[in-house]
């Protein structure tokens, strides 16, 4: 396997399971070095640990921390370990694939709090600008380097048991496209990886999802959802070299088929616009 990341160090927020962990594969066995920020309690720790195994089997550096990413206090405490971790070099990716959301309803007994809607739009939302406004204050990214997060529909289509969640993807999406533009100068491109319904333990918490599921078959050509290595595949791609400039905001991924051969028509050169569709088909 050609290995087009080896020597470079890519951060993951997010990077034990689900989205996260398939991207953190994907990357690995191509080269990068990673830092994998987590939450897990000691019950999940064994799991966690073999599953780094298997990225650590590719050869690479790997440095996991078991920390909260998204409270402020503990991004500068993680920067202290992963400066001499990753010495003088640079961060060339940075994915934000934290789930840390609230899913209670709006009404009745057991319903949302104004902390409940902070907590999950500062986790899995305003988290993001943090870390990137850390990394940028402290030179800490290479040149070229990307910017990589995760949204759903729900953003703008209203779910039950859903608005805190809604509210953190739609702040997510605008600090994305906020960014593109800001950090642009330095080389520095911010893209939105809209995957659809993915099969994750994070889909299996949200309380309509079984509904969620059976729609999106229906929707699907192929009646099939979207699986965690086709959204890897696809921060793959975007981290490679030949995508030097490509601002896209928002990629929403349509899987046909399978994820073998990803069609980009284009894209080598600079690209901006606000929404790119993304097919994956099989050759």
């Amino acid at each position: 396997m050609v290995k087009e990341f080896e020597g470079q160090y890519g951060i993951i927020l997010g990077g034990s399971s689900g989205l996260g962990y398939a991207s953190a594969l994907k990357l690995a066995q191509h080269g990068m070095n990673l830092i994998i920020l987590y939450r897990a309690s000691r019950i999940q720790a064994s799991k966690v640990e073999v599953d780094f195994q298997m990225i650590r089997s590719f050869g690479n550096q790997l440095l996991t921390l078991n920390i909260d990413a998204a409270r402020e206090d503990k991004i500068m405490e993680a920067l202290t370990q992963i400066k001499p971790f990753i010495k003088e070099n640079k961060v060339s990716v940075l994915l934000h694939s934290i789930s840390k959301g609230n899913l209670k309803p709006m009404t009745g007994k057991d319903k949302l709090s104004s902390g409940d809607f902070q907590q999950t739009v500062q986790s899995m939302g305003i988290s993001l600008y943090s870390w990137v406004s850390n990394l940028y204050a402290q030179s800490l990214f290479a040149t070229p380097a990307r910017i990589i997060s995760f949204t759903s529909e729900g953003s703008v289509k209203p779910m039950n048991g859903y608005a805190a969640v809604s509210a953190a993807k739609a702040t997510l999406e605008a600090i994305n496209r906020s960014m593109a533009i800001e950090f642009a100068p330095a080389q520095i491109t911010s893209n939105c990886i809209q995957a659809g319904v993915t099969d994750t333990d994070s889909l299996k918490r949200i309380p309509s999802y079984e509904a969620l599921k059976e729609m999106s078959l229906k929707r699907n050509p192929n009646h099939r959802l979207t699986q965690p290595v086709d959204v890897a595949n696809t921060v793959y791609l975007l981290a490679l070299k030949s995508l030097n400039g490509l601002q896209v905001m928002l990629l929403k991924l349509m899987v046909v088929n399978h994820y073998n051969n990803l069609i980009l028509n284009k894209l080598n050169n600079t690209y901006l616009t606000n929404t790119l569709y993304i097919a994956f088909r099989s050759v």
